[in-house]
């Protein structure tokens, strides 16, 4: 693949320190969610991944929705990303809710938010790595 555009960002002390993007869009103070056993008083590396794929399925969706001319710049993505043990280490999991404009039928927004799930550069990148959960609401 020949990437068209290149993020860059640089954390420094994991966690429990701050993420910077190159061009200074973010600088963000990084820290441990209570639940985790943190303080909670930074964002951490779940929510920016959430953000992030939300963000990046929504976009799949409106794509996919142009090319079947229906009308999804309504629709909203609310990605929920969870982390918890697994095995030795440590792993993800998504769900994607998304709402969907009323004047979509049941069956055409199915099969919106599917094929929006084989577009979205996150769902190829999570696909057979982490569980990834649709929900259409």
């Amino acid at each position: 693949m020949d990437a068209i555009y290149t993020a860059v960002a640089t954390a420094t002390h994991g966690r429990e320190g701050r993420a910077v993007t190159n061009d200074g869009k973010i600088d963000l103070a990084l820290a441990m969610p209570v639940e985790l056993g943190g303080n909670g008083a930074g964002t951490n590396p779940e929510q920016l991944f959430a953000a992030g794929y939300a963000a990046c399925f929504g976009s799949a969706l409106g794509l996919v929705g142009r090319q079947a001319k229906a009308d999804v710049s309504e629709a909203s993505v609310t990605a929920e990303v969870g982390i918890g043990q697994q095995g030795e280490g440590f792993g993800l999991k998504v769900t994607l809710r998304v709402e969907l404009p009323d004047t979509l039928d049941e069956a055409t927004g199915r099969k919106l938010v599917e094929t929006a799930h084989q577009v979205c550069p996150y769902s190829n990148a999570t696909r057979g790595n982490i569980e990834v959960d649709l929900v259409i609401e």
